[in-house]
């Protein structure tokens, strides 16, 4: 409904902060700040007054009675601490907290060559460095369960897909290795990011350092940061240490997400290959025949969710002033909390999943020597023992399974004659073509580097687990 600036700010207020400035940025703000920084806000206050303390900027009975009232407000039922719109934000009504304890002047005193522009990006960086530490420690879990199911099925043969079509015989254990390197490399993403993080900005003050003597090396040390970052302008201005978190969050979902997808097509009923466990599978309400495995449907949903919360915050710092901006802070760290906290949930749910699914290996045999998938191995064979240039071979390999189409079989339904009547100036012999239709001979035979031979890929395991 329409109404004249006057009526708006009778009703509005004229003064900072009008009620609306408060609904709908200080108040969520305020309660994003309490749930998420209250603790790392504290840190922070105790450190510097230690810091000003050390280099006689404070006394230490001025230190000590700080000291004493920062923790009495910190240790009180946050419950109790709800938004004011007298208080711009957590900040200043913790402050006032703390003057309420040991006096406004003291109070001011704990401030003294801090500024809320070096505290909140030092705050931003204590939260961030948790969730990427929780992040990397589930990471590792999901990673240990890839491995150990890789382990127990390094002779599992199963038929790997390109283009979404049967392309050529592997195992199980070498599909999920496969899994297993992608997603480490992805905890190394996470893991160059927590480095990146964990820089302490604290001494820029507000963008400039300060005229006191204070020691930013030791504020260092104690907010247990790995290191300094040296420009100040730098500390506050740069902010690419939300967009390096935010790219890490977003390869380690978008990688999870394309293989959880290949779990659901595994694990459909028409596939057959993967079961998942009853503990996390749910039965149609109107289909009691139906085992959905909802797990892996909900990993893939929430892991979309995640990436485009790091998309979020990759878009908020897009185009931005080098320098102090709203656009990276309480605004853009709320998407890291949720992005995160849902990855978290996808890789504990995963690893859940993985640990306890069963594989059938019958199946995945026989589908492994359906579809001629193994033809690649008449070629070779061609080409390695009967002399055929390999262009040839390769197109002696594709008339053969031209012809087994045309007349509907497989390629282990064909006799040797039959195959020898298609083939030019070769003639097979019956155990070459037994070996060309069988996909253990396919998988045993792939014996170089990163193959798929069970010797092959157990060494790789063996190297994986030594350098964990």
């Amino acid at each position: 409904m329409f109404t004249s600036k006057e009526e708006f700010e009778q009703r509005d207020g004229a003064q900072f902060p009008g009620k609306v400035f408060s609904e709908t940025l200080l108040k969520p703000i305020f309660y994003d700040q309490k749930e998420h920084l209250f603790d790392a806000m504290f840190m922070i206050h105790k450190a510097h007054t230690k810091m000003l303390a050390e280099q006689k900027i404070l006394t230490e009975d001025e230190a000590a009675t700080i000291l004493h009232g920062v923790e009495q407000v910190e240790n009180m039922d946050r419950d109790t601490i709800e938004y004011h719109a007298e208080y711009e934000d957590l900040f200043f009504l913790v402050e006032s907290r703390i003057g309420e304890m040991i006096g406004d002047e003291l109070a001011g005193k704990m401030h003294i060559a801090k500024s809320r522009n070096d505290m909140g990006e030092a705050m931003y960086r204590i939260v961030l460095r948790d969730y990427l530490d929780k992040t990397i420690e589930h990471g590792e879990n999901l990673a240990d369960s890839l491995l150990y199911q890789a382990e127990q099925h390094v002779e599992t043969i199963m038929p790997a897909h390109t283009h979404t079509q049967p392309a050529q015989p592997t195992t199980f254990g070498h599909f999920l290795l496969a899994l297993y390197d992608n997603l480490k490399r992805d905890v190394e993403r996470l893991k160059q990011a927590y480095e990146t993080v964990n820089q302490s900005p604290m001494g820029a003050a507000a963008i400039t350092t300060s005229g006191f003597p204070i020691n930013r090396e030791r504020m260092v040390e104690l907010l247990d940061f790995d290191g300094l970052i040296e420009n100040s302008y730098d500390a506050i201005g740069s902010g690419d240490y939300l967009t390096e978190a935010a790219q890490s969050l977003i390869s380690l979902m978008t990688n999870m997400g394309r293989w959880l997808q290949e779990f659901l097509r595994m694990s459909s009923k028409e596939v057959g290959l993967i079961k998942v466990s009853d503990a996390y599978v749910q039965i149609s309400s109107i289909m009691p025949q139906k085992r959905n495995p909802v797990s892996i449907e909900h990993s893939r949903s929430i892991a979309s969710s995640a990436a485009a919360e790091g998309m979020a915050v990759i878009h908020m710092v897009h185009n931005t002033p080098f320098g102090d901006i709203n656009d990276t802070e309480d605004d853009l760290q709320p998407h890291f909390y949720s992005g995160f906290s849902k990855a978290i949930r996808v890789l504990r749910l995963m690893q859940a999943v993985i640990t306890t699914m069963e594989f059938d290996k019958d199946r995945a045999y026989q589908q492994a020597r359906e579809n001629m998938i193994t033809i690649t191995e008449l070629a070779d064979i061609l080409a390695r023992e009967y002399g055929v240039s390999f262009r040839k071979a390769h197109h002696q390999a594709s008339v053969i399974s031209k012809n087994a189409d045309d007349v509907g079989k497989e390629l282990y339904e064909l006799s040797v004659d039959q195959v020898n009547k298609w083939l030019e100036d070769v003639t097979l012999s019956e155990q070459d073509w037994k070996e060309i239709v069988d996909p253990y001979y396919f998988v045993d035979r792939r014996r170089v580097t990163g193959g798929t031979n069970p010797d092959v890929v157990r060494k790789m395991i063996e190297k994986r687990k030594n350098v964990k």
